[in-house]
């Protein structure tokens, strides 16, 4: 502080406010910037995030609403796993796959739910990968039309990941479709092209969480040559539908994987409130 300011506080004060406002305003106006160049990219989508909260989805601005809620608990260990290092360091811990044992128990709802709320951390970015290959709905569910995605690039050995990833709107979220439908999805999802992608995807950004919504293990083949290869495996059960031989088999099926977590979907707590149970399976 000089002499001039010792001798009027209010004048440094007035200085720090204007420094301050003026800092704000410079990382607005760079943040505008930053979305701007972004929407010019040709693979940027814009999703209608007041239309997904009208859908019961989670999004940025939809407050402390129960499901923003509920996921913040699912999310937390999943991240804390991930994020192991040393001794409790998990093998391709940021791959996180959500599947369940039949269709329609709400996979896909919780997997974009799930990578929304990893969105929202300060220090992460995430992938949503649609690997539900036979019957894709990711896309579909963010209302977006079918695009070139995995599949395509397991198939065509001149397209990188880099070309069919959809940039968005929700900072830090980032899309991989599904892509064109293939009668050996199986093998190719079992490929050793499927394994380098996912050592890639794993490993070349350290902050990045990457979320599979994958086939239902009871229905598809492709979902248990998916399942392997993840570090972190979440089964979403329908509560009061999915009978009890069916979640033991789907978990007999996936027995040889360490890390599964279990979210107990569409129950109710009481009436009018839905809740999503979450534990561990071991």
């Amino acid at each position: 502080m000089d002499s001039k300011d010792k001798r009027d506080p209010q004048v440094a004060e007035s200085a720090a406010v204007y420094a301050t406002g003026r800092a704000g305003t410079d990382a607005k106006a760079a943040k505008a910037n930053a979305t701007a160049a972004l929407a010019d990219s040709p693979r940027y989508r814009e999703l209608n995030l007041p239309r997904l909260q009208e859908q019961g989805m989670l999004t940025h601005d939809g407050g402390r609403s129960p499901v923003a809620e509920d996921f913040r608990i699912i999310k937390r260990p999943l991240l804390r796993q991930a994020r192991a290092t040393g001794e409790q360091a998990i093998r391709h811990g940021n791959l996180i796959v959500v599947t369940s044992a039949m269709p329609g128990e709400g996979k896909t709802y919780c997997a974009v739910n799930l990578a929304m709320s990893i969105a929202m951390e300060m220090d992460m970015t995430v992938l949503l990968v649609d690997a539900d290959v036979a019957r894709p709905s990711v896309l579909k569910v963010l209302g977006l039309p079918p695009e070139p995605g995995l599949m395509d690039v397991l198939l065509d050995e001149q397209l990188e990941m880099a070309d069919v990833i959809l940039k968005t709107n929700v900072a830090n979220l980032s899309i991989l479709p599904a892509g064109r439908s293939n009668r050996h999805a199986t093998e190719l999802l079992a490929s050793r092209a499927m394994s380098r992608l996912l050592a890639e995807i794993a490993s070349r950004y350290a902050d990045r969480i990457v979320v599979f919504d994958s086939p239902p293990l009871l229905i598809t083949s492709e979902a248990h040559a998916l399942v392997g290869q993840m570090g972190q495996v979440v089964m979403v059960v329908e509560a009061e539908t999915t009978t009890q031989h069916a979640v033991k088999e789907a978990l007999r099926q996936i027995e040889t994987c360490e890390h599964i977590h279990l979210i107990y979907n569409k129950t109710r707590s009481f009436p009018g409130n839905d809740y999503y149970g979450y534990g561990y399976y071991d």
